[in-house]
């Protein structure tokens, strides 16, 4: 039997990797290993459909290569808005009373920005250094804020290239307060152009970040974090996600 009756009789029983290994010894395999036969016996194990039409609009070889190895994550392209294009308006209300109201620059949410004040508990430190993008700013002055009252928030952001505005949240309530990890949390689902309309589901997350008053039943807030976990876990992402927005 000569080498290359028995390179034909082996490779129908490699499996894709191993048949592709062997293209990369030398030219004369990899003629041999290009036989469509040869992917035709592999795509009749993952797609035996494919195998039934007597013209296939690809050769086997192509659509095992294609489609073997699922792709879980492209690389992502670069974001058409930066933070410096980004305005974003946050209002915090206490029942009617407004607690927090400030214009923020968006290179100013950017992470790694702002540097939390010594004295907050281990946990809140340990979730804020954590590696998760995370966009924060201080709260300066502080305020305080009892238990027993509703605390509501809104954002919205403007985009100064094209003089528009979204909103990110509307008027979601902080209605789970984790005393363990000393943060106070509300969310909104992002509502996005009509040209996306399969996006949804995706929320926005806010947080008080707080330390004890002293005085039993208040909370001390001295930031805010705003994050998008559901979806966005970098500063492009974010960007590419806020794009998204449905601009006015």
């Amino acid at each position: 039997m000569s080498s290359d009756e028995i390179l034909k009789a082996v490779f129908p029983l490699l499996n894709g990797p191993d048949l592709a290994s062997c293209m990369s010894v030398c030219k004369h395999w990899q003629q041999i290993a290009q036989d469509d036969y040869f992917w035709k016996c592999l795509c009749a194990k993952k797609w035996p459909s494919t195998c039934k039409n007597p013209s296939p609009p690809v050769t086997y070889h192509k659509l095992f290569k294609t489609f073997y190895k699922r792709e879980h994550r492209r690389t992502l392209l670069p974001p058409r808005i930066s933070l410096n294009d980004l305005e974003f308006y946050i209002d915090i209300w206490a029942d009617d009373e407004i607690l927090f109201s400030q214009v923020i620059q968006g290179p100013a949410l950017r992470k790694g920005m702002w540097t939390p004040p010594p004295g907050i508990c281990d946990t809140l430190k340990f979730h804020l250094e954590g590696p998760e993008y995370k966009m924060t700013l201080p709260v300066d002055p502080k305020f305080a804020v009892p238990y027993t009252q509703t605390v509501s928030v809104s954002v919205l952001v403007s985009r100064k290239d094209t003089n528009k505005v979204a909103c990110i949240i509307n008027k979601s309530m902080f209605d789970y307060i984790d005393r363990s990890a000393y943060r106070a949390l509300a969310f909104d689902y992002l509502v996005f152009s009509p040209i996306y309309p399969f996006v949804s589901g995706i929320r926005a997350w806010i947080s008080l970040l707080f330390m004890e008053h002293g005085e039993e039943g208040i909370i001390d807030v001295f930031g805010v974090e705003m994050d998008f976990c559901d979806a966005a876990n970098s500063e492009d992402e974010v960007l590419w996600l806020l794009d998204m927005l449905d601009w006015k």
